[in-house]
């Protein structure tokens, strides 16, 4: 069974999406089209813009999103799902993917998440921190014994989960872990705590935006970052999808479930293609991952 997932931030890459544009007339409709939605030339960034103007997140989720749908839309028959997941944005990705959403429907929310993001971070100073070589359960312990705000946010593969939180909490976490025998605690250069308390209000504008916009049935089962399990329940998508931003991104979790279920092969699509393969490689080295 094919498994398709999709990346979130930090898969962006310069020129992004220029061959698709130049190869394809559906890629240049669908660019079209989101310059449009978006209100600003986001085809221009992505294909002349510098890493630090895709850095932006404004552009960086928009960006990726784009590159990953136009990649599933662009490959045919070939894009035949079993299953689907993404990591943070790029459930989003797979919702459209999977014929949940419309590209139209997808790109809005994506750019409200965003908007929405970049103001929660711009409220209070926050940030992320990588942390490896620990087990789960331990950096988990660790953050919620701190009194600042500080949690385990994204579980991308065993040995390696990310933190985010208050300036003086990933501090105090960062030190914490390390002494606790983590082999390294690397502060990100983010803006933001995402996937934290500190997230709340975006999630309370997001969760509106939800509301307001049509989702369907998806064509196959969608694995979500909250719960890691699959649905196909409208209702339930939605109701996770908005708790998805104060919430941790189960990814390890979600890579063995899909397994369980019978995932024999990965797909990454879009972005750089080598951000979820490496989690995959570190989870289970039996599956035969790709990028489409």
């Amino acid at each position: 069974m094919k498994a398709f997932v999709f990346p979130g931030q930090a898969s962006q890459f310069e020129g992004m999406g220029k061959d698709m544009y130049e190869s394809s007339e559906l890629a240049q409709k669908r660019f079209h089209e989101a310059n449009e939605i978006l209100g600003f030339d986001i085809s221009k960034v992505m294909f002349e813009g510098s890493a630090e103007d895709l850095k932006q997140t404004k552009v960086t989720q928009p960006a990726v999103f784009l590159h990953s749908v136009i990649k599933a839309e662009m490959a045919g028959d070939a894009f035949k799902p079993d299953m689907v997941a993404g990591h943070s944005l790029g459930e989003i990705s797979a919702l459209v993917a999977a014929k949940a959403l419309t590209f139209e429907d997808g790109l809005r929310l994506v750019q409200k998440r965003a908007n929405a993001m970049q103001k929660a971070c711009e409220a209070v100073e926050s940030t992320m921190a990588a942390i490896v070589g620990l087990e789960d359960e331990q950096v988990a312990d660790i953050c919620n014994s701190i009194e600042e705000v500080v949690v385990a946010a994204n579980f991308n593969c065993p040995g390696q989960v990310v933190i985010s939180g208050s300036l003086k909490g990933i501090e105090e976490a960062c030190a914490q872990l390390t002494e606790a025998g983590a082999k390294r605690a690397i502060v990100l250069q983010v803006g933001g705590a995402f996937h934290s308390p500190l997230m709340l209000p975006a999630q309370e504008e997001l969760e509106k935006a939800i509301d307001e916009t049509s989702f369907k049935t998806p064509i196959c089962p969608v694995y979500q970052n909250v719960t890691a399990k699959p649905s196909k329940d409208i209702e339930e998508i939605k109701l996770n999808l908005k708790k998805q931003l104060t919430g941790s991104v189960r990814w390890t979790e979600t890579m063995k479930n899909m397994i369980a279920d019978g995932a024999t092969e990965y797909i990454e699509v879009g972005g750089s293609g080598k951000v979820l393969r490496g989690f995959i490689m570190r989870i289970d080295r039996r599956f035969p991952n790709a990028a489409l």
